[in-house]
């Protein structure tokens, strides 16, 4: 188990995030699982456990997401420990698609998501040449909603179903859910060489 003691200032711009690896399978599942479902995820404000029952992820799955061309998982490292993690998976039109943001509940609302997500709206747009990110959020997570609002992303419009016949996203406690989609442009930001040009 990842050890509680990780403060939040231990976790600066100066710790990389960076792509996982195949080793890191077994913790990005407890993480994730943790941050979502279930009794240790009511310890941070993103738990979707008043939405759904059972495992947000499995091995198998995260596995298969490593190995797929285009799609990346980054994360935030603290002496070996995982703080947290974001999937990036690109679509076509020059789109990326961002989810399973998380953090460990226990080091949430203290900037680290924010952090993942600067860092991966940058990964997308340097290393994956996307133009617009575009993620899903069930619709009735107002606040976290409102949380990605406030970065800059906006409803499209758009609603997608919930995949009730896939129980790899869970077992719903509800039968209205239902993901609104959000973007977010991009915009190319100019380097120092850039800069120093007349």
């Amino acid at each position: 188990m990842q050890s509680a003691s990780v403060t939040p200032h231990n976790a600066n711009p100066a710790q990389p995030v960076a792509p996982a690896t195949r080793a890191d399978v077994a913790a990005l599942v407890t993480l994730i699982n943790g941050a979502y479902r279930g009794e240790s995820s009511r310890r941070g404000w993103t738990t979707e456990e008043h939405l759904l029952d059972g495992q947000r992820t499995d091995a198998e799955a995260v596995t298969q997401l490593l190995a797929e061309p285009g799609r990346v998982i980054l994360v935030l490292r603290d002496a070996g420990a995982l703080l947290g993690c974001v999937l990036l998976e690109m679509k076509a039109d020059s789109v990326c698609y961002l989810g399973m943001l998380t953090v460990r509940p226990d080091l949430q609302a203290r900037g680290l998501g924010r952090q993942l997500l600067e860092a991966a709206e940058r990964h997308a747009q340097l290393e994956l040449g996307a133009r617009q990110v575009e993620m899903t959020v069930i619709d009735s997570r107002t606040e976290l909603i409102a949380w990605y609002e406030r970065r800059g992303y906006r409803a499209t419009g758009e609603y997608r179903p919930f995949p009730y016949d896939d129980q790899r996203f869970g077992l719903p406690k509800r039968t209205d859910l239902r993901f609104v989609v959000l973007r977010r442009q991009l915009y190319l930001t100019k380097t120092h060489h850039e800069d120093s040009c007349p």
